[in-house]
């Protein structure tokens, strides 16, 4: 019964951990999800303002800019109320002078297309390595017509950097969950139901924990009731080390007294019932514990 209680807090642990895991996950995913929203919006404001400064460099400081389109997954569209003129030149300057304040618009193409059939007017490329630019015709004005401006940003931009923070952040979070389950891995403890247990074999010794008894080659030795909860706590966990304070608090916890010489007298004890198998001892590990070591 001990036992299981054990194993159930266990795995609450487990559960906590695995928990909290997805919880910092979700948190970070609807993070990145709503700092997206922000970042489009201010984008939008950052075309509709290339927009209002192409009207007034023709001259116009009346009419409308249209609200902008969305028109692909990073490509926008500016459309204007009345027909306008425009510089090349200035179209470039303004537009890279105001996207320098989008972190993420290193990389576009704009196109200038004609309202009635769509066919482009004027277009460039500009690239976050400047030698790449593709920047044409400056000094020809265009003539005054309805255009619309399609901007199309390279995909690497708000959404896809983002996302591949977060996806770069799960191996992270998952090794972080890991570290915590591994620290809260249920430990087994001593039981009544582990005392009636079958008979354990430790390499030729037969460890009888139901009758309290060690069998070497045959011949039984008798083990007091201390010496049995000790044996047992060696004999499941062969050849790993056992901390000294661990087997302090399991043997003597329940009778409100522990006494450091009395776990070095039971392992010595232990130790002389053991001898005839030279191999298997009970040694020391300095400053952790000791090690039940069974050998081939």
């Amino acid at each position: 019964m001990h036992l299981s209680r054990n194993l159930l807090s266990g795995n609450s642990k487990y559960l906590f951990g695995f928990m909290l895991l997805c919880i910092a996950v979700i948190c970070a995913a609807f993070s990145i999800t709503g700092s997206d929203d922000f970042d489009m919006a201010r984008r939008e404001v950052l075309l509709r303002r290339i927009g209002h400064e192409l009207l007034l460099q023709s001259g116009d400081s009346t009419s409308r800019v249209l609200p902008v389109k969305k028109i692909a997954a990073n490509e926008y569209q500016v459309g204007f109320e009345h027909a306008l003129t425009f510089q090349p030149g200035a179209l470039v300057n303004i537009t890279s002078r105001v996207l320098a304040k989008d972190p993420m618009a290193d990389d576009y193409v704009v196109k200038v297309l004609n309202c009635g059939n769509s066919s482009v007017a004027y277009s460039y490329a500009i690239s976050q390595n400047k030698k790449d630019d593709i920047v044409t015709c400056l000094g020809r004005k265009q003539p005054k017509a309805c255009y619309m401006i399609n901007i199309k940003f390279k995909p690497t931009g708000i959404i896809t950097a983002k996302n591949g923070y977060l996806l770069g952040s799960l191996p992270f979070l998952a090794f972080i969950g890991f570290i915590f389950l591994r620290s809260v891995k249920p430990r087994r403890t001593i039981s009544d139901d582990d005392q009636h247990s079958d008979i354990i074999t430790l390499g030729s010794v037969l460890f009888d924990a139901k009758n309290r008894k060690l069998i070497l080659n045959g011949k039984p030795t008798d083990l007091t009731g201390t010496e049995t909860r000790l044996m047992l706590i060696f004999a499941l966990s062969p050849n790993e080390t056992i901390a000294r304070n661990r087997l302090q608090k399991e043997i003597w916890e329940d009778e409100g007294v522990i006494v450091g010489r009395s776990l070095d007298m039971f392992i010595s004890k232990l130790r002389k019932k053991l001898e005839p198998d030279p191999n298997i001892n009970i040694v020391v590990i300095r400053g952790k514990g000791y090690r039940l070591e069974i050998g081939v």
